[in-house]
């Protein structure tokens, strides 16, 4: 029987940490990621798991650590949030070109500067091209869920590559919500135990993890890695298919949250998706047809499928809660305009800014933003298509 229980966004993850019980974490406390480390050490300390858990002096000895773990035939893992990931920057690309199935906790905070603890996805968006998997959740539950999926989808033979689970810091790492848990003994069924094909302490196979490659092999490899990301696309629905039949709860690359009908349709990602659905639901009582596609899987980017689920829309919105400082907008923008593009979409399109250092929100901004998504339908695209919400003039 599912368990009925409150917990904030750290407390979930690490609890699903305890139930998966991988063989290796090193970690390195920053804000709002310590609570992840800690809380694991106290189920180790306790006696709840028996993950080594090693305390290290910096994040890029944390991704370091987890990767020697990893290369050696363990499960390994770690978390980080803002600055601590893009110390990791050099390691990020070594993980996931060495092809070693790492999970990364990520609580995503800005980067400097200003320098702010709060939320906002310039950490992970950062690392977007690091050869990485990238899963984000709206709220607890899905961040929850997202980890103990994360391996089944990482450790797979035909993706073999490491993984971030994201959420929001302190909006979704620090409040507390209704959760289900899953029982342990089936999230250990579903997870399974850890055997790799190819470890450096197989005495039978000696191998280099990591090694020097000249230009004749290089070019090879990077194209196989990325077949690993693309193979890792139908990898996520497979195993989110799995995953519902133990949970009740359904998964894809992305949510549509009354979009079959919408004409005017916001995408985006994270916490924030959630007050979208609040002024969705006060706009179609008003009969005006909005929508939402809320992005879960970045990395594999869904852009074909993403563009095929907004064909119906007059005008769309896409937000982004960086700035990635192309003058165009943020990553989630440039990417899905281009899959729109491709897709021959007749939609108009504006790019938006928003949330940035954990600014606010509002039901109203969602209804005010679709209010122009309305005028633009008809009357298209004013003055720039390039644009921030919530910003003081």
């Amino acid at each position: 029987m599912a368990i009925k229980e409150r917990m904030s966004g750290n407390e979930a993850v690490a609890f699903a940490i305890k139930q998966v019980n991988p063989d290796v974490m090193p970690a390195f406390p920053i804000t709002p990621s310590t609570e992840l480390p800690q809380f694991v050490s106290n189920y180790v300390a306790n006696g709840k798991i028996d993950t080594e858990f090693i305390p290290v002096e910096s994040e890029h000895s944390s991704m370091s650590a987890a990767m020697g773990a990893s290369a050696a035939g363990a499960r390994a893992l770690t978390a980080t949030s803002s600055c601590g990931l893009a110390l990791m920057w050099e390691m990020l690309y070594v993980a996931a070109s060495s092809r070693l199935p790492i999970a990364l906790a990520l609580v995503n905070r800005g980067l400097t500067g200003p320098l702010n603890i709060n939320c906002e996805h310039s950490d992970s968006m950062g690392a977007r091209d690091s050869g990485w998997l990238q899963v984000y959740a709206e709220n607890n539950q899905e961040a929850y869920d997202n980890f103990i999926m994360a391996y089944r989808v990482a450790e797979h033979k035909d993706v073999r590559l490491p993984i971030m689970t994201c959420m929001d810091g302190f909006i979704t790492s620090h409040a507390v919500e209704n959760i289900t848990l899953i029982e342990d003994d089936l999230v250990k069924k579903f997870v399974g135990e850890y055997e790799p094909e190819h470890y450096l302490l197989n005495e039978e196979e000696p191998m280099a993890v990591g090694p020097y490659a000249v230009s004749n092999y290089c070019m090879e490899a990077k194209r196989a890695q990325a077949q690993g990301m693309m193979n890792a696309k139908q990898v996520f629905l497979d195993v989110a298919k799995e995953f519902e039949q133990i949970s009740g709860r359904k998964y894809g690359l992305f949510e549509e949250y009354k979009l079959d009908d919408a004409e005017y349709a916001v995408v985006g990602i994270g916490s924030a998706m959630g007050t979208a659905k609040d002024a969705i639901d006060a706009l179609r009582a008003k009969g005006i047809k909005a929508g939402l596609l809320k992005v879960r899987v970045f990395r594999p980017f869904p852009g074909e499928e993403m563009a095929a689920a907004l064909a119906g829309c007059k005008a769309i919105a896409i937000m982004d809660r960086c700035e990635s400082y192309s003058g165009n907008g943020g990553p989630l923008g440039a990417e899905l305009t281009s899959a729109l593009y491709r897709a021959k979409s007749k939609a108009e399109i504006i790019n938006v800014v928003y949330g940035l250092s954990g600014r606010d929100v509002k039901v109203e901004d969602f209804e005010n933003l679709y209010g122009e998504l309305a005028d633009i339908a008809v009357n298209g695209v004013k003055d720039t298509q390039y644009r921030y919400l919530g910003l003081r003039e």
